[in-house]
């Protein structure tokens, strides 16, 4: 089974958050208030939250921190004022960028996104404009070098928890599941002592755009930057071949 895997993607994306570890905690850590007044403290009735934990683990956050905060959530539910919001836009080529976002103040999060998009000379557009080229897919990457297990072995321990697809890639194995089934699948992994990379629901590009030009290389770099800079952005997808 194939896929398209982003593992040199995601290596970048955690040695820039190991750099700054304290700003990525705080972001998860908005995460998990907002799922535990949504739906209660216990992951086991709770999707959502159950989700954002196994996002905290694969970023490295420790059992007693996420276990703080949930307590600290469930006792002061009523002052969590956040609020998710997703703008969709276009960077350099007509390159496909969704922008998720948890904030209290949706004017200042709007401008600041806008003007990340306006200085890589991007654009923002309607709610769905990109969305479409976009799957939303449970998604776990593991790094062959910390993975004892076969690939053949590895593969059916994933279908058989209720993985859709199953990638091996030079240095990496990709496993895709259906958003309901992915704390299933996380859960027979972790389980069975396999460590993750990343594992999260997210949005997985159908095709992917090759930039060519320094200019559009440098320009979308700068949105990316910019967003990744932002104390409100949650997660960013995007469709460049990087």
């Amino acid at each position: 089974m194939s896929g398209h895997s982003k593992f040199a993607n995601i290596k970048h994306k955690k040695e820039k958050n190991d750099a700054a570890k304290g700003k990525i905690f705080t972001i998860i850590g908005r995460e998990i208030a907002v799922a535990v007044k949504e739906g209660g403290p216990d992951p086991a009735n709770n999707y959502k939250l159950a989700q954002v934990i196994a996002k905290a683990k694969a970023n490295n956050m420790p059992n007693d921190t996420i276990d703080r905060g949930i307590k600290k959530a469930a006792g002061d539910g009523n002052s969590v004022n956040y609020e998710y919001t997703t703008y969709e836009g276009y960077g350099p080529c007509g390159t496909a960028i969704i922008v998720k976002c948890l904030t209290d103040n949706k004017n200042r999060t709007a401008a600041n996104v806008r003007n990340a998009f306006t200085k890589g000379q991007g654009s923002i557009g309607t709610q769905g404009c990109v969305s479409y080229m976009f799957d939303e897919k449970g998604q776990i990457i593991i790094d062959k070098e910390n993975c004892d297990m076969d690939a053949d072995e590895l593969m059916m321990m994933a279908l058989d928890a209720g993985a859709e697809d199953f990638a091996e890639e030079e240095d990496s194995f990709e496993i895709l599941t259906a958003p309901e089934d992915f704390d299933a699948v996380h859960k027979a992994l972790e389980e069975a002592g396999i460590e993750m990379v990343s594992a999260e629901v997210s949005m997985i590009p159908q095709n992917y755009v090759a930039l060519t030009e320094e200019a559009d290389i440098i320009n979308i770099g700068r949105i990316l930057d910019l967003l990744d800079a932002e104390d409100d952005v949650q997660e960013v997808y995007h469709n460049w071949d990087e």
